[in-house]
């Protein structure tokens, strides 16, 4: 993938279409009016085996939300956060001990909403430094990258079901060795697989 961050920062700027855990269910009648959350994921991109990757964590399984489910560091912003990239940056440090001075923004990408009530939007940053994991006990059990290049082919994506609240509901996943990479992130990985296709 040649000039990679160029081409991904030039991509960013189109914006794209926001996306949402319901985009493969349009029966989905979702109220308006309803209030959102806002939160923030950082995307990090890093340099390894001669090609880039992109960090992903496994949460950990003693959390009550979204135990041992693969994501991005992230989280809701807080009052402190002047912007949604700080936001991103701070979790980031918080989950993986990524320091924020560490990380180049590209830029962010079309916000997604969540189930759970949270507009997500993904910010996209390269590593310039490598640098020491440390991984936030209570809330990660697992940090690990996948090739950009897997990541950036469609072909890898998968649209699964089951059942939730009683209805079928259908998802993407981009399974991956040993981690099955699901709902949320999964659709953001597609999001982001989808503008680099442009």
């Amino acid at each position: 993938m040649p000039n990679t961050i160029d081409h991904i920062k030039r991509s960013l700027t189109g914006g794209g279409a926001p996306s949402s855990d319901f985009d493969l269910n349009p029966e989905i009648t979702l109220p308006s009016g309803r209030i959102l959350r806002s939160a923030a994921v950082l995307v990090p991109l890093i340099w390894q085996n001669d090609e880039w990757h992109v960090i992903l964590t496994m949460r950990s399984s003693a959390l009550k939300h979204h135990p041992g489910q693969i994501a991005f560091p992230g989280g809701k912003q807080d009052d402190g956060d002047s912007t949604l990239i700080e936001t991103a940056l701070r979790e980031a440090e918080e989950e993986i001990g990524l320091p924020r001075e560490c990380v180049e923004i590209l830029g962010s990408m079309a916000s997604h909403e969540t189930v759970t009530g949270f507009v997500v939007t993904p910010i996209v940053g390269v590593l310039r430094t490598d640098f020491d994991v440390c991984p936030e006990s209570g809330e990660v059990a697992e940090v690990f990258s996948v090739p950009l290049t897997f990541l950036a082919d469609n072909k890898n994506f998968e649209i699964q079901s089951r059942r939730w609240r009683g209805k079928r509901r259908y998802y993407y996943v981009v399974p991956y060795g040993p981690y099955y990479i699901w709902g949320a992130t999964a659709r953001m990985l597609r999001a982001f697989a989808d503008t680099l296709a442009t």
